[in-house]
C-alpha cells in the first residue's frame, strides 16, 4: 500500500444467507489519506456493508481487508491497532443514554488510558463540532442535528485516523446539513482525519466528496471525483443517482432535436436552455425551488425537466422554446 492511502479491499466479497445477490461481491477499492470518500448507490446496493467491512464489524466470505499494512480482521477476534484507529458513527444514535449529559456522553468515547486528558479533550470536540454551549444538556433534548453533532464529536475525542460515517445527514434538517457537511470538511482539513462516508443524497456527496466510490447490487461501477463522474458518467445508473435528469429513448430524443445513435439518451435539467421564441412546449408544473425554480415542460408526450433562474417569468399553462446544450447517450448502439 502506497504512502498516499490508508485503507484497501483486495477482492472482498460478503454475502448474507447464501444470497449472492446480498451484501458485495469482489470489491476492491483505495481509499486515499485525509481526504473525503463517499459511497453511494441505490437502497441495497451494498453501502452499508462495505462501510462495516471497513470497520471490521463484520468479516467477509472472501478476500482482504487492510489498514495501512495491517490486515483487518474481525472484531470478535481481538481488537487490532486498525480497529483503535477507526471510528464508526451509525445512522442511529439508540444506543446512547438520552439522560446522559453532552458532555458525559462524548467523554464516555474517550479510551480508559487518556482520561487523564478529558478535560481537554471533551472541549476541544465540542469546540470543533461548534457545540459548547450545550455541554449541559441531557443529549435526549437534542435536536437531530445537534444530535448527530455529539456522536461525530464522541467519535473524534479519541483522534482516530479514520471516521466511518453512515448517512451522517439522515436526521438532520435541511437548515443545518449544510453547516455540519463544512464543519466535516474543517476536520478533514484542520486533523488529516480520513473519512468515509455512505450517502444516497447527490446534492450531500457533490459537495463534499473528494472521491466518489459508486455501488449496484453489490458491485462497484464507477468511482472517480465528483466533478469526472457528474459530467461525464459512463452508465445510465451513475448519471440518474447524480443528477436531476430526464431519460428518454432515442425516438423520443427526437422530439427535443436530438439525434441518437444509442438507445438512451440522458438530459441534465441545467442543460435545457429557454427562450420564447418558437414557443412549443408547454409548462405543466413550476416547482420553487429557493433563488431557482423546476420547470416540467410537455411536448408531443415528452416531458423535461428544466431549470430556470429568472423566477415567474414562466408560469403554468405558458409556451417556450428550448435548445439542448448537452446531452449523454447510453445503451445499445442502434443502426
Amino acid at each position: 500500500m502506497t504512502d498516499d492511502l490508508i485503507l484497501e479491499t483486495i477482492s472482498v466479497t460478503k454475502n448474507f444467507f447464501g444470497d449472492k445477490s446480498s451484501g458485495v461481491n469482489n470489491i476492491t477499492i483505495f481509499i486515499p489519506k485525509s481526504k473525503i470518500t463517499a459511497i453511494v448507490g441505490e437502497s441495497g446496493s451494498g453501502k452499508t456493508t462495505l462501510l462495516n467491512l471497513l470497520y471490521g464489524t463484520l468479516e467477509p466470505d472472501h478476500g482482504e481487508v487492510f489498514f495501512k499494512e495491517e490486515r483487518v480482521l474481525s472484531r470478535d477476534k481481538g481488537i487490532q491497532h486498525a480497529h483503535k484507529a477507526m471510528r464508526m458513527v451509525a445512522q442511529h444514535n439508540t444506543d446512547l443514554d438520552p439522560r446522559t449529559s453532552v458532555w458525559d456522553t462524548i467523554n464516555e468515547g474517550l479510551p480508559d488510558e487518556d482520561q487523564s486528558q478529558s478535560i481537554q479533550r471533551v472541549t476541544e470536540a465540542l469546540y470543533l463540532l461548534n457545540i459548547y454551549n450545550l455541554r449541559e444538556m441531557p443529549f435526549g433534548k437534542l435536536s437531530g442535528g445537534e444530535k448527530q453533532r455529539v456522536t461525530i464529536a464522541r467519535a473524534l475525542i479519541s483522534r482516530p485516523e479514520v471516521l466511518l460515517l453512515d448517512e451522517p445527514f439522515n436526521q438532520v434538517d435541511a437548515t443545518y446539513r449544510e453547516a455540519l457537511q463544512h464543519d466535516i470538511r474543517y476536520i478533514v482539513k484542520a486533523q488529516g482525519v480520513t473519512v468515509v462516508l455512505v450517502s444516497h443524497d447527490p446534492a450531500e456527496i457533490l459537495s463534499m466528496a473528494d472521491e466518489l466510490i459508486v455501488l449496484k447490487e453489490g458491485e462497484i461501477v464507477e468511482n472517480g471525483s465528483p466533478e469526472q463522474l457528474y459530467h461525464s458518467p459512463k452508465l445510465l445508473y451513475t448519471a440518474q443517482i447524480l443528477a436531476s435528469c430526464t431519460r428518454l429513448t432515442s425516438v423520443d430524443a427526437k422530439v427535443c432535436g436530438i439525434k441518437s445513435k444509442r438507445s438512451t439518451v440522458v438530459i441534465y435539467a441545467e442543460h435545457v436552455k429557454i427562450s420564447t421564441l418558437g414557443s412549443k412546449w408547454l409548462v405543466k408544473m413550476v416547482l420553487f425551488k429557493g433563488f431557482f425554480e423546476e420547470l416540467i415542460i410537455e411536448k408531443d408526450g415528452i416531458t423535461l425537466r428544466v431549470i430556470n433562474h429568472d423566477r415567474k417569468k414562466f408560469p403554468v399553462g405558458s409556451k417556450i422554446s428550448i435548445s439542448i446544450s448537452r446531452y449523454f447517450e447510453f445503451g445499445k448502439w442502434e443502426s
